[in-house]
């Protein structure tokens, strides 16, 4: 049992002394992948920034999760509604990586948590009649949203540039019909352009 202790206690301390916090932001590319749904659904561009922190593993491995603020959603258009429906997510990516020379190859495992959503923009109320909205709809979304992410980078000295997609796997639609048949379903799905600067020393 001590050998045990003293190895995993050893292994915290290598990866820490190759261990990098970092910052991290980027542009969104962002719709909600639907079904059973009375509209067609748009990419919205929007922006990610949060926080980062890889650890060496070996050889050319590495993990790095990150604690992100990411504003996501889609554009609804269809004869009788054109609206913008923003979720704003904390999002938590936990993900190995794989470098040949400066460049990687990333994946893993996403959990975002919803903090808030709204709605904006037009909606028919009667012929020809058209109305603007705008509310919050974070009680339109279920709050967790589980997913994968994948992507490829480049790493140069302390500055890092990247592309990503995220893909949700789970129906975060909570508004259902009154018959309860065919409710509408929708997934997130985002590309991520993002870069990073980080802090330590990654051998």
């Amino acid at each position: 049992m001590k050998r045990i202790l003293l190895l995993l206690l050893s292994l915290v301390l290598v990866s820490s002394a190759h261990a990098q916090f970092g910052i991290k932001g980027g542009l969104n590319m962002a719709v909600l992948d639907g079904s059973n749904v009375n509209a067609s659904t748009h990419y919205m561009t929007s922006y990610h920034a949060g926080l980062l922190y890889e650890f060496k593993v070996v050889g050319p491995v590495s993990i790095q999760p990150e604690l992100l603020y990411s504003s996501q959603g889609t554009s609804f258009k269809s004869e009788f509604e054109n609206f913008d429906a923003k979720l704003h997510y904390f999002s938590v990516p936990v993900l190995a990586k794989v470098y040949i020379g400066p460049v990687f190859v990333e994946a893993g495992p996403q959990v975002g948590f919803l903090l808030d959503a709204d709605k904006n923009g037009t909606q028919q109320t009667g012929e020809g009649t058209f109305e603007n909205i705008k509310r919050r709809a974070t009680n339109d979304f279920k709050r967790g949203d589980f997913g994968v992410a994948a992507g490829a980078g480049l790493r140069l000295s302390l500055f890092t540039v990247g592309a990503r997609f995220n893909a949700g796997l789970n129906d975060i639609n909570d508004l259902r019909n009154l018959s309860g048949l065919n409710d509408p379903q929708l997934k997130n799905r985002v590309f991520q352009l993002y870069g990073s600067i980080q802090l330590g020393g990654r051998d």
